[in-house]
């Protein structure tokens, strides 16, 4: 009884944390990406789920085409136009399939 309480309440009380992220975390990329995916812990609600992407001066530089992955609910992307040498901020705001909604922001560099 004990183990089925713990399974059920840790499943109703999941929220989606960034797991993996491409570029990484805080990463130094050489030559620009061209889309940002972030991965997290619980399936998300497309409808409801964004990214961004941020140049230096705090300018909106991603194509505004973010989409859940079909095939894995809990990614999402974004494609991103050739990117500057610079540093960049990924801001994303998530709602997961159990109605949990999380946030969060990291930077990365590209580089020659």
């Amino acid at each position: 009884l004990c183990v089925a309480l713990q399974t059920c309440c840790g499943q109703a009380y999941a929220h989606a944390f960034l797991d993996q992220a491409r570029p990484a975390v805080g990463s130094t990329v050489h030559g620009p990406p061209t889309e940002i995916r972030l991965r997290f812990t619980a399936p998300l609600e497309p409808a409801f789920s964004t990214v961004k992407v941020l140049d230096n001066s705090g300018r909106q530089v991603d194509r505004r085409d973010k989409q859940v992955d079909r095939g894995d609910s809990a990614q999402i992307r974004v494609s991103v136009p050739p990117l500057a040498n610079g540093i960049y901020r990924v801001l994303w705001h998530v709602l997961s399939a159990d109605t949990h909604v999380t946030d969060g922001d990291f930077t990365f560099e590209v580089v020659p």
